[in-house]
């Protein structure tokens, strides 16, 4: 099969615009690029990811789409615009020309208000991601998830991934809320859900069984054929070493069949993205 890890990131620190990245968060408050992911993408037998952005930037969405060029297992980028930019649609439409770009993703986790992606400003830029043929990646809390349901009625043609399964509060064992807003998410619209980023929801010394019950309950609403797996690395090694969060999907996808897992270890990623081939001329 082919393994696709749908959310990494890349960042350098003297690039300035990282403001969530200080130095109180040091096990990560340093360059990550890819010569640190290649190793392990090969130890893990992963043929390709989807670099996601960090930063609030346009900058750093063409930061990384310079990256892509230049390494062939970077399949597509998730970008980021500010949506509520006049300009925004143009913008849209600029990025769009470039091949490795497949998404966007504004930071909604980091917005004050719950409804923002409701604006009416927003309905432009939303129609603009639409017409380039992008994914929106959303980047929720469960708080946010009434209004990405309807942000989702609104729009329902608008491919999109729910991060991090919107990361559930796993490390106080709560389910309320969020079983039942996902659900309705799942049965409601044709989004995708990413099993990733659960590590750094669990406590410090989390079990493959503290996430069972977060995992079960994506993979009985949303199933095997719109759970698209990711890493979260580098954040993820605040909780897990790569190598960990593989052998922990592992276990927690043991009870599927081969084609469920091969779906959602890769064949989900190509669908929930325009994922691009490796470029030939750059593969080895």
């Amino acid at each position: 099969m082919t393994r696709i890890d749908a959310h990494q990131h890349f960042w350098s620190l003297a690039r300035g615009d990282y403001g969530w990245l200080t130095s109180e968060m040091e096990p990560i408050y340093r360059d990550f690029l890819p010569d640190d992911l290649g190793p392990l993408l090969t130890e893990a037998g992963i043929d390709g990811t989807i670099l996601v952005q960090a930063a609030p930037t346009v900058a750093e969405t063409e930061f990384m789409i310079g990256l892509a060029r230049e390494q062939p297992f970077i399949r597509g980028v998730v970008g980021w615009v500010d949506f509520e930019d006049p300009r925004a649609p143009g913008e849209i439409a600029r990025l769009a020309g470039q091949s490795a770009l497949v998404g966007l993703r504004p930071m909604i986790q980091d917005i004050a208000d719950d409804d923002w992606m409701l604006g009416e400003g927003l309905v432009t830029t939303f129609g603009a991601l639409i017409a380039a043929d992008l994914t929106f990646d959303a980047l929720t809390l469960p708080r946010h998830l009434p209004a990405l349901r309807e942000l989702l009625a609104r729009h329902p043609n608008m491919r999109t991934v729910i991060d991090h399964g919107s990361k559930p509060m796993i490390r106080d064992g709560i389910m309320d809320g969020w079983h039942q807003d996902m659900a309705a998410l799942a049965s409601g619209t044709s989004a995708f859900c990413k099993l990733s980023g659960l590590v750094t929801e669990a406590r410090a010394d989390w079990t493959v069984d503290d996430l069972r019950p977060y995992v079960d309950h994506l993979l009985d609403t949303f199933g095997p054929d719109r759970l698209v797996w990711g890493s979260d690395w580098p954040v993820c090694t605040l909780a897990s070493s790569y190598g960990q969060w593989v052998e922990a999907t592992g276990e927690l996808l043991s009870g599927l069949a081969e084609d469920e897992r091969s779906a959602i270890l890769g064949g989900n990623a190509a669908r929930a993205y325009r994922m691009r081939a490796p470029d030939s001329a750059n593969a080895k």
